[in-house]
C-alpha cells in the first residue's frame, strides 16, 4: 500500500542519503539543527546512521522483533567534533548496507516485527525511507540549503503518517485522545495524487484516503503537508480553509 513498492522505497532511502551527504561539504557540524535543538548537526547524523544500521542488524541477522536494545540511534549526545568527511562515507555505508540487506529478505519476511499485524521489512522500507528525507530537511535546514523531493516520494510519506504516524501518535501520546470529538481534518497535495480525512469524532483517530473535505482543509505540495504533520513547519503559506482554531490544536498535539 502507498505510493511506492517496496524496492522504490530502498531506492529512495539510498538515495537520499546521497543527497544529504552531497550537502555536507564543509559543513560545521557544530550547529544546531531547528526541527531538533537538543542535537548538534553531528548528533543528528550519528542518529540517522545508527537507525540505518539498527534496522540493517535487525534484518540481516533475522531478528524476530525490533529490539530496541540494539539500538544507538538515540544515544548519540556525546558525539562532537567530527567532520563531514568523516561521516559522509560512514552515512553513505550504512544506507547501502540497509538496502542490501533489505533486498536479501522477502518484504513479508515476520522479522524485525514493529506492530505485530505488519511485517518487519515492509515496515522499515518505508520508515526509513521517509525518515532519511525528513531528516535531510532537517539537515539542509540547519546549513540553509535549498531542499525539494520527489512529490510521489513526498505523497508516500504522507501514506505513512496517515496509517502509521497517526496510529503511533494515539498510543503514545495521551494529550492527543483529547481532540476526539473535535471533527475532521482535510488534507490534500496540490502536487500528487494524495487526499486524506483524518476523522475524529469516533472512539479513535481515523485517516481514510481520497474522501472528501473536513471542519478545516490544507492543501499544498505533499512535501510541505508532511514536513507540517511532523512539525518541521507551520501550516504559514498552505491553503488552509475552515476550521484554523482545530487545525492548530491537531498540530499542536500530534507529535510524532
Amino acid at each position: 500500500m502507498g505510493m511506492l513498492t517496496y524496492s522504490q522505497r530502498l531506492d529512495a532511502g539510498v538515495a537520499q542519503t546521497a543527497l544529504l551527504v552531497s550537502g555536507l561539504a564543509d559543513a560545521d557540524l557544530s550547529v544546531p539543527v531547528p526541527a531538533t535543538p537538543d542535537w548538534t548537526l553531528n548528533q543528528l547524523l550519528r542518529h540517522l546512521g545508527y537507525a540505518h544500521r539498527w534496522i540493517e542488524q535487525l534484518v540481516r541477522e533475522r531478528i524476530p522483533t525490533a529490539d530496541r536494545s540494539l539500538n544507538k540511534a538515540h544515544s548519540v549526545s556525546e558525539y562532537a567534533g567530527e567532520t563531514a568527511t568523516q561521516l559522509g562515507p560512514w552515512l553513505t555505508e550504512g544506507a547501502d548496507l540497509l538496502a542490501a540487506a533489505m533486498r536479501e529478505v522477502s518484504p513479508d519476511a515476520p522479522i524485525a516485527v514493529m506492530f505485530p499485524d505488519e511485517p518487519g521489512p515492509q515496515f522499515w522500507a518505508r520508515r526509513m525511507a521517509h525518515e532519511t528525507w525528513v531528516h535531510r530537511f532537517d539537515v539542509f535546514e540547519a546549513l540553509g540549503l535549498p531542499f525539494e523531493v520527489d512529490p510521489v516520494v513526498a505523497a508516500d510519506g504522507l501514506w505513512e503518517w496517515m496509517n502509521v504516524g497517526l496510529r503511533v501518535i494515539f498510543l503514545r501520546r495521551p494529550e492527543f485522545a483529547e481532540l476526539l470529538g473535535a471533527g475532521t481534518l482535510a488534507f490534500e497535495a496540490t502536487d500528487a495524487d494524495a487526499k486524506w480525512l483524518v476523522d475524529l469524532t469516533g472512539d479513535k483517530p481515523v485517516a481514510r484516503e481520497g474522501e472528501g473535505s473536513g471542519a478545516v482543509t490544507v492543501r499544498g505540495p505533499a512535501a510541505d503537508l508532511v514536513l507540517t504533520l511532523y512539525r518541521r513547519r507551520g501550516p504559514d503559506g498552505l491553503d488552509v480553509s475552515g476550521d484554523e482554531a482545530l487545525l492548530k490544536e491537531f498540530l499542536g498535539r500530534a507529535r510524532f
